[in-house]
């Protein structure tokens, strides 16, 4: 194959226990997932969640320095357990979504609050807030054994060690099936898309200087740093 620019290499996750890689095909979020996030930003817990998205390149790995970025002076963390789907399809029903997730990883949705707050008020898209660059770290994807899957366990996010989030996945207004089952009525699924599930309460501003880490029960941790 010829192309007429430099083809970029494809995004990827390291698999927990082995030296393979999860190739990262779309990341799907979901908006307004916990009722206590729900509240804390002043929206009503009556609706049901959305769907937004972020570019497959927006990846960052454990470990990385991540530049403050740029046209924002209120940059936010949230923490997100994330979905990795092994298994495509369209229309899938809630009792067979899991049989499409290859593992779950650990996320931050990075978000650019003050462009999120325009963009709302403007009634626009979420783009700038959402989908810039590196606004989403994810730690190694852990993949489901013994149909073990995470729908009810503890996760977490600490700046500087202090505790920022914490919370089950059990609060999930959408839980994991429910979520996957939504979303693909909207697109068709396919092997190498990741769902960030949503955040809970807590969710506050970085500053370059600080050092953010985030795990949850049966998953590989998650540690970057905001220069």
């Amino acid at each position: 194959m010829v192309y007429v620019v430099p083809a970029k290499d494809v995004p990827s996750l390291q698999v927990v226990g082995t030296n393979a890689r999860f190739p990262v095909h779309r990341i799907y979020c979901v908006g307004r997932n916990y009722g206590d996030h729900v509240a804390e930003m002043g929206n009503d817990p009556k609706k049901p969640p959305i769907f937004f998205s972020k570019p497959a390149d927006a990846i960052v790995a454990s470990g990385a320095q991540i530049p403050y970025p740029p046209q924002t002076n209120n940059f936010h963390h949230e923490l997100e357990l994330v979905v990795a789907i092994g298994t495509g399809g369209a229309d899938i029903p809630m009792a067979r979504a899991l049989d499409h997730v290859y593992g779950y990883g650990i996320g931050v949705d990075l978000t650019r609050r003050d462009l999120q707050k325009a963009a709302k008020e403007s009634g626009t898209p979420w783009d700038t807030a959402k989908g810039f660059d590196n606004s989403a770290p994810c730690g190694a994807i852990s993949p489901v054994a013994d149909d073990r899957h995470l729908l009810d366990t503890h996760i977490w996010l600490t700046v500087n060690d202090k505790v920022r989030q914490e919370s089950q996945t059990s609060a999930m207004i959408y839980d994991v099936p429910e979520t996957i089952a939504e979303l693909s009525k909207l697109y068709t699924l396919v092997p190498g898309d990741l769902i960030f599930t949503g955040t809970p309460a807590g969710v506050g501003p970085l500053v370059p200087g600080d050092r953010i880490a985030c795990g949850g029960d049966g998953l590989e941790g998650l540690a970057f740093s905001i220069i």
